[in-house]
């Protein structure tokens, strides 16, 4: 049993009962509630929601609104919305104060977004990546893949564009921050 991943049953105790019956055969925990008030757990990226109705507040909900109910169906769709879960997270980096989806190449803070490109997206999540300041070489071999010791502007110019778009998007001026030793991103 994956005691991270928790199904969170809202008013609906013989939903509950059943699945608390085969429970020694579920990969994760089952929890029910009878009021709209859940515990931390349930805004916690490892829980499922299943009720009768939406609840607006939590976005990983399963609606049962047909009947007989399929068990095996059912844990099947749970099971699924955990891996999806979990596929979420593993997209998910953080780079300093902010988030970024790889997937989507977006990165998020403070309900503000910005869509970056792909080489973008590479320099934040190679420079995250490292508590140390990484040297021009060092990206221009590994995010452009350049071996040769050839003088090159590209990754100066890409870092102060993606400066100034981070700058006009958050007003944060000290997102990547340069010394003699290369670039590092603040946290």
């Amino acid at each position: 049993m994956n005691i991270n991943q928790s199904l969170i049953i809202y008013k609906f105790p013989v939903l509950f009962n059943i699945l608390n019956e085969i429970k020694s055969n579920l990969n994760f925990n089952i929890e029910h509630f009878n009021t709209p008030k859940f515990d931390k757990s349930s805004n916690e990226v490892n829980s499922v929601v299943i009720s009768r109705e939406k609840k607006i507040r939590f976005e990983n909900q399963i609606i049962i609104d047909h009947y007989p109910i399929n068990i095996q169906k059912l844990i099947e769709i749970i099971n699924i919305h955990f891996l999806k879960n979990k596929f979420i997270q593993q997209n998910n980096v953080k780079a300093g104060k902010y988030y970024i989806n790889l997937n989507s190449r977006v990165m998020n803070f403070n309900e503000k977004s910005l869509q970056l490109t792909e080489k973008e997206m590479k320099i934040i999540n190679f420079l995250s990546g490292s508590k140390f300041p990484i040297s021009i070489n060092k990206l221009q071999s590994e995010v452009w893949g350049y071996k040769s010791k050839l003088e090159t502007h590209t990754v100066e110019t890409h870092v102060y564009r993606l400066r100034k778009k981070v700058e006009s998007k958050f007003n944060d001026k000290s997102f990547i921050v340069s010394s003699k030793n290369g670039y590092k991103i603040e946290n």
